[in-house]
């Protein structure tokens, strides 16, 4: 906390799920950019970033959902989407309002800090997205990670080409998972030792009893050059970003076996997109597992569409980490990027949907109708006293 003091800064790029990054801001008072690489990201771009998000075709986050919603799920979508914004996210947002007061001296909320950013770097992009309308300031950089891939270590190449015309499947369920209850290996190994593949598993559990001569597990493997090897076949993920996201760029179908936070509604993209299969992690047996590699490796349309996403990837006027890069230094040859932002931030809630327009018409349409109802039963008793005068007359 101390370091920064000491030094001139001009920018500071930050992770937007954390927000500690965006209370040093707060403090050293200097422009900052958000980069967001999950599906949580869709709400920060909802209610902080100000992204319009149509009900209709731009599912809740983490819904696991498409742009193609069905009547039933949109009923679903809605009330999700009113308990997400305005009980979950603005909980969260207001255990925040007070240690950011308590911290900056200012009274402040988390959406309202976070709203400041300059740029929003959204690390996807239209292979893994759905369309749906965005803002000048967010910029997609998908992929910035991914590289050609570099040759393997003599070892592991060995192993890869005594596969033959078979090929390999590489096999990580990410750097938090590191292995599995014994059962849960079990099943999956004897899963694998069906199949006439190599398999390279990144896993340091105990050695699954039913692991398969065909099957090697490591403690670490190099996944970006695997994946980018002609030999791979298929890819078994947990669904991160970044996995996903390699497996895109190289062209590689996936057998997604999604566990938490976003990587069900990242599988559900990949679905979507014809290039992945999905099991469940809590209820898949030896055989769903099989099943699901089987279909991958010798269904050609898996193929087919993990090469169309890799094709759309790569087919870019800047690469995405030259995008990046564009944009941080943007931001610090101009001091920020206000022209960029929209004016939905200086907008209360009523005022961005208009519902004072709204009521001022209601209320505007509800006097006419009063004075035309009054004038009526004015006109009615008039004309009635008239009549009976005339009667008595």
């Amino acid at each position: 906390m101390e370091k920064p003091e000491k030094t001139v800064y001009v920018v500071l790029f930050t992770h937007g799920v954390f927000p500690c990054g965006v209370l040093r801001t707060e403090m050293l008072e200097i422009p900052f950019i958000n980069s967001l690489w999950w599906s949580l990201g869709n709400a920060y771009e909802k209610y902080c970033g100000g992204v319009p998000a149509p009900l209709s075709y731009a599912p809740v986050p983490l819904g696991r959902l498409t742009d193609k919603i069905p009547f039933m799920e949109k009923v679903e979508n809605i009330p999700l989407s009113l308990f997400f914004g305005c009980f979950w996210f603005h909980s969260f947002e207001q255990k925040w309002e007070q240690f950011y007061s308590e911290v900056t001296g200012r009274p402040t909320t988390l959406c309202e800090t976070m709203g400041k950013a300059e740029m929003w770097l959204i690390r996807t992009y239209w292979d893994f997205e759905f369309p749906r309308p965005y803002l000048p300031n967010f910029e997609f950089v998908g992929g910035l990670h991914c590289k050609p891939a570099k040759p393997l270590p003599e070892e592991m190449e060995k192993f890869v080409q005594s596969s033959g015309e078979h090929g390999i499947v590489v096999f990580s369920l990410g750097s938090m998972v590191k292995n599995l209850t014994e059962e849960k290996s079990n099943l999956i190994a004897a899963a694998l030792a069906q199949i006439p593949q190599k398999v390279l598993w990144r896993y340091q559990g105990k050695k699954p009893d039913t692991l398969g001569p065909n099957t090697r597990t490591y403690d670490w493997i190099p996944q970006n050059d695997l994946l980018g090897h002609p030999k791979t076949k298929a890819f078994i993920t947990h669904g991160g970003t970044n996995g996903i996201y390699e497996a895109i760029y190289h062209g590689v179908p996936m057998i997604g076996v999604p566990m938490f936070a976003d990587q069900p509604d990242n599988i559900a993209h990949m679905k979507a997109k014809g290039a992945a299969v999905e099991v469940d992690f809590h209820t898949m047996t030896t055989a769903d597992m099989l099943n699901a590699l089987k279909t991958v490796i010798n269904n050609p349309s898996y193929k087919e569409n993990a090469m169309r996403l890799s094709r759309i990837h790569h087919d870019q006027p800047v690469k995405p980490l030259d995008r990046a890069v564009f944009w941080i230094e943007f931001v610090m040859r101009h001091k920020g990027a206000k022209h960029l932002r929209p004016a939905s931030h200086d907008l209360t809630w009523y005022q961005y949907h208009s519902l004072d327009v709204i009521g001022f018409l209601l209320a505007c349409v509800a006097t006419v109708v009063f004075i035309a109802i009054k004038c009526c039963f004015f006109c009615c008793g008039k004309l009635g006293r008239k009549g009976k005068k005339q009667k008595k007359a």
